[in-house]
């Protein structure tokens, strides 16, 4: 490879890293093109090299964090892959957490995307979200075992798709939006309690 191409594909991810950064705290229409630059340490018109416009930028950004998360190694797919849903109910709990984590500017982007573009960037990544879960889990033969535990007439897709959004939503308030213990107990005891709900339900034996 050369020089050449190494310094450019250097400059582009310092364009793409500084707008993340800026995105994700200020947002999309406080953030400039001047800004990006300035904080990539590049020209402006280095960056209109890469980047035709701010919105590709963004756009680029949301389809780096997708592709992520449809990589193997991505903590969320790892934990459901190697385990036994929905034994490892707790595991997916944590595993989102870490998800949220590693990855925090890039789902406060979602956020952005949904209020100032009315969710256009990402709907159709969401609107895909179902097909991409019985693909993964026909992958990894889950489908026929998982069919088996749940009551008659469940979908093994909407089981995981539930579990993983409600541990998605409870690590992202408390992550993203600082707000701790917002069930009014710690974070392990949540996990376990959400886990054993997923699991058996709300109402003693014999009341449904």
């Amino acid at each position: 490879m050369s020089r050449q191409v190494t310094r450019s594909e250097r400059s582009r991810k310092h364009i793409l890293d500084a707008a993340l950064k800026l995105f994700s705290h200020r947002g999309y229409g406080a953030t400039s093109v001047n800004d990006i630059a300035e904080e990539a340490g590049l020209s402006k018109g280095n960056l209109y090299h890469h980047f035709p416009d701010k919105e590709t930028i963004f756009r680029e950004l949301l389809d780096r964090y997708f592709v992520a998360m449809s990589q193997p190694d991505f903590p969320f797919n790892r934990a459901l892959a190697t385990g036994t849903f929905p034994e490892n109910l707790e595991e997916l709990g944590h595993a989102a957490r870490d998800a949220v984590r590693n990855y925090r500017e890039y789902v406060a982007l979602i956020y952005v995307d949904v209020v100032e573009f009315d969710g256009s960037h990402v709907r159709k990544f969401y609107e895909d979200m179902a097909t991409r879960f019985e693909t993964f889990m026909k992958k990894h033969d889950m489908e026929e075992g998982l069919r088996e535990k749940l009551q008659e007439g469940l979908s093994p897709t909407s089981a995981v798709m539930l579990a993983t959004r409600i541990f998605y939503n409870y690590f992202s308030i408390e992550i993203l939006f600082g707000v701790k213990d917002h069930f009014g107990k710690g974070t392990e005891e949540v996990v376990g309690e959400i886990s054993r709900i997923l699991r058996h339900g709300m109402l003693r034996n014999g009341q449904r």
